[in-house]
């Protein structure tokens, strides 16, 4: 009797402590914290998102978020190397974010780095878990560089598999002989 009261009591201690604790995590939190920077990104609208986030890395130098936008604005002014500096330092303090791969990888392969951009778009792809097409097609983009065309064409036909019109306007071209089909 008294071992199922106290089993009963714990029970509703851990239902409580359940929902009483905080489940965000801190990437999630800096996300609403820099929720109007985010939006400007979004809009493509590096010059003014640029100082935000610049302020934001200065304010909270720990933030990956912060880095990761900051090199985000970076890419979309074409500042290759001052991206891969943000985006590696976002990286370095949460290696959980996706996009920064993506990123990163984008970066170095307009600076003709293919073979590290491949890299990154390979991690990218992992970070993802087969859910966005644009990593995949950056990777095939990376592979053809590389002169591995049959991997290209298995990740280009994937991006389309998931919905990527520019991959499917890639396989169109040459070296690509195969019909696509695209449902």
């Amino acid at each position: 009797m008294e071992v199922v009261l106290l089993g009963l009591l714990f029970g509703l201690y851990l239902t409580i402590r359940y929902f009483m604790v905080d489940h965000d995590t801190i990437a999630d939190k800096d996300r609403k914290r820099f929720r109007k920077g985010i939006e400007l990104v979004q809009k493509r609208n590096a010059t003014e998102a640029y100082p935000y986030f610049n302020e934001a890395v200065q304010q909270y130098p720990k933030s990956a978020v912060a880095y990761a936008y900051r090199g985000k604005c970076q890419l979309i002014q074409e500042n290759y190397y001052s991206a891969i500096y943000d985006l590696t330092e976002a990286i370095s303090r949460d290696n959980t974010l996706a996009d920064c791969y993506l990123d990163r990888g984008i970066a170095l392969y307009y600076t003709n780095e293919f073979q590290q951009a491949f890299r990154e778009f390979d991690k990218a792809v992992w970070h993802f878990r087969d859910e966005q097409p644009d990593a995949y097609r950056w990777r095939a983009l990376a592979r053809i560089q590389l002169r591995q065309l049959p991997q290209a064409e298995n990740d280009l036909r994937r991006a389309v598999a998931l919905g990527d019109e520019n991959s499917f306007h890639i396989l169109l071209q040459p070296p690509f002989t195969r019909p696509v089909y695209q449902r």
